[in-house]
């Protein structure tokens, strides 16, 4: 399996050279891109140390099921999932706390739900998102793509408007970014905290004055679906840090 996965990073690697695709990461100061490679500096030390602190706690943890976080390698590159219901690794964990430890669920952002979700997609770091296919994830896909190239809110504006068609210009001080959703969680400056893909993408809907999706909605689920599609075959390097 560790062989497989070796030389599927191996033909991510030699395709992302003539990829014209780039990661949010790639856009940063040098000084922020090693911050976010480095360990030591990370400022999502603190919750990844309690997502490890988590992982073993209760009478049915987390590590009691699959033993070590370091076993889940690969796990978040297949995120979202269809498993009696669209998933994403969020939401994956928060059915495995109610359904098999029996403990009520995590608000959307909470802090344990986060440093879970960031502990468990590091494992992932360096490995090509490879977002599944199916049925079901074809037409969240499609759904996803409509939403994403839509035009909403007061400001009449679309995802692919900022991500695609401005992508590299400035905005606020800030690179516009191609929107590849390799690194999440992610750190924000902005928040001093960890943060969802759907806390970014809630917060982008209010910034173009939309009306913004509710936690775990559908069109939430489906954008993720498209933007993990978009992204897929890019190398991961959970959790990231942001501006």
């Amino acid at each position: 399996m560790k062989a497989a996965w070796l030389l599927l990073v191996a033909f991510a690697v030699v395709a992302q050279a003539d990829d014209a695709r780039r990661s949010g990461r790639d856009t940063m100061s040098a000084a922020l891109r090693t911050l976010q490679a480095d360990a030591s500096q990370h400022p999502a030390q603190l919750a990844l140390a309690l997502g490890r602190d988590l992982w073993g706690q209760g009478p049915k943890s987390c590590a009691s099921c699959h033993g070590e976080p370091e076993q889940l390698q690969g796990v978040a590159t297949r995120y979202p999932a269809f498993n009696d219901g669209l998933l994403n690794l969020p939401g994956r964990i928060q059915r495995c706390r109610v359904r098999h430890q029996r403990q009520p669920a995590w608000a959307p952002e909470a802090e344990p739900l986060l440093a879970l979700t960031a502990l468990v997609a590091q494992q992932s770091r360096g490995l090509p998102l490879a977002p599944p296919r199916g049925a079901e994830l074809d037409a969240a896909a499609a759904q996803g793509q409509r939403l994403y190239t839509t035009r909403v809110g007061a400001l009449n504006l679309s995802c692919a408007q900022c991500h695609d068609e401005r992508a590299g210009q400035r905005l606020g001080g800030s690179t516009i970014p191609q929107g590849h959703v390799d690194d999440y969680p992610v750190y924000r400056l902005e928040w001093q905290q960890l943060g969802s893909l759907q806390r970014r993408l809630r917060g982008c809907y209010s910034g173009v004055r939309a009306t913004v999706p509710e936690w775990n909605s559908g069109e939430l689920l489906a954008l993720e679906v498209h933007l993990a599609r978009r992204t897929a075959g890019m190398a991961m390097q959970p959790p990231g840090v942001r501006p």
